[in-house]
């Protein structure tokens, strides 16, 4: 089975990492998403910023930090998501999309709520001294 390639945003304020809910789940999930054909991850990443969190980020801004491969929530095993994650600077305040239920500024005691590619980014994360 072909991985699912994803971008994602690491936005962080105040030690705390941006997370996303889907409308009626309670899993917590990166902003982001699917790398379509054609489309670099950092290309992925703004247009996916947009659409969920209502960010307008600038490319030129956008910055790789590290790839999780873990086995992807929901999917059959062995199938793997292979998660690219971006920092990126705004001033914007992220709201929520017509598809997003809730934000949420985690730390790694959030990570019980989290599929697997979420509690390595946050294993990650506070092992970068960035997040609690």
């Amino acid at each position: 089975m072909d991985p699912i390639v994803v971008s994602a945003l690491a936005l962080v304020r105040d030690r705390r990492l941006l997370m996303v809910t889907a409308r009626g789940r309670d899993v917590l999930y990166l902003p982001g998403g699917k790398v379509e054909p054609g489309e670099s991850g950092a290309d992925a990443l703004v247009r996916e910023a947009r659409e969920e969190v209502a960010l307008t980020l600038d490319p030129a801004g956008v910055q790789p930090l590290f790839t999780v491969s873990e086995q992807a929530h929901g999917e059959p095993d062995g199938r793997l998501v292979e998660m690219t994650l971006y920092s990126a600077e705004t001033d914007e305040e992220p709201r929520p999309s017509s598809e997003i239920g809730s934000l949420a500024w985690v730390t790694t005691a959030d990570a019980d709520r989290c599929p697997p590619a979420g509690v390595e980014t946050l294993r990650r994360m506070s092992f970068l001294g960035v997040i609690d």
